[in-house]
């Protein structure tokens, strides 16, 4: 039953057309059945894996389109511990350590070197997914903080410096109201905003009898925004406005 739920669940999103391209994690890990399960789950939440199977080959596909790297201490080649000290002589990427009971030592030393979390096996997949979002969310929390003209959420960034969204690393041609009603939707998730409203604080004016321009905006945009398996979406509130609404806040 495990094994059927997660082929029917891939299978699912494939004819969704989702694309694992959101949030790439890399698993670094030896042991075939933990990175398989590990791979599953990951893919099975929409995000894109990359695999490797030594710490060298992990090192090697680590670039500034990995969003976290999950790597198991006990590795051929180069141990997880020699990756994070490498990884951190130049980056602060987020690292979850994967280790084996008894190597308190080395779980300390991967936490002095710059890991975000440890987990010891033998652990739930559903777990160790758990603990990788709650990392990106702080990371986007700290990412949002450094500039308030920029809003991060899984997969999404739009940046009021520069007028620009970025959709699962993919730039997005928007115009700039498109961008200043997402922008106003997304640093306010849940807060539901009237037509009106949007109308007033984007354009600046009173647009009376034309709020289906609102309407034609928030089409537009979710036409370009495929949010599916990212946690976040454009909601309508019948009779009101829209929200922009977080799964799990």
């Amino acid at each position: 039953m495990f094994v059927l739920f997660f082929i029917f669940r891939l299978l699912y999103n494939a004819i969704k057309g989702v694309k694992y391209m959101a949030i790439k994690i890399l698993i670094c890990d030896d042991e075939p059945v933990v990175h398989e399960s590990l791979h599953i789950y990951f893919e099975s939440e929409g995000y894109e894996v990359i695999d490797a199977y030594d710490g060298e080959e992990g090192l090697q596909k680590i670039d500034s389109s990995v969003s976290l790297c999950i790597l198991d201490i006990m590795m051929p080649k180069m141990s997880g511990i020699e990756v994070c000290r490498e990884i951190r002589k130049n980056s602060t990427l987020p690292i979850v350590m994967l280790t084996a009971k008894g190597e308190e030592i080395d779980r300390i030393l991967g936490l002095e070197l710059g890991a975000d979390d440890y987990i010891v096996k033998p652990f739930s997949p559903r777990e160790v997914v758990a603990r990788v979002k709650a990392i990106l969310r702080r990371v986007e929390t700290k990412e949002q903080s450094k500039d308030p003209n920029i809003i991060t959420y899984n997969g999404l960034t739009i940046d009021l410096n520069s007028y620009t969204v970025t959709l699962r690393g993919e730039h997005i041609i928007c115009t700039p109201k498109e961008i200043e009603i997402l922008y106003m939707l997304a640093s306010n998730p849940g807060q539901v905003f009237t037509r009106d409203t949007l109308l007033s604080r984007v354009w600046g004016y009173d647009f009376a009898g034309e709020t289906r321009t609102v309407d034609t905006h928030i089409k537009r945009l979710r036409a370009k925004l495929d949010s599916d398996g990212l946690g976040w979406s454009i909601k309508t509130i019948y009779g009101v406005g829209y929200k922009f609404e977080l799964e799990n806040p």
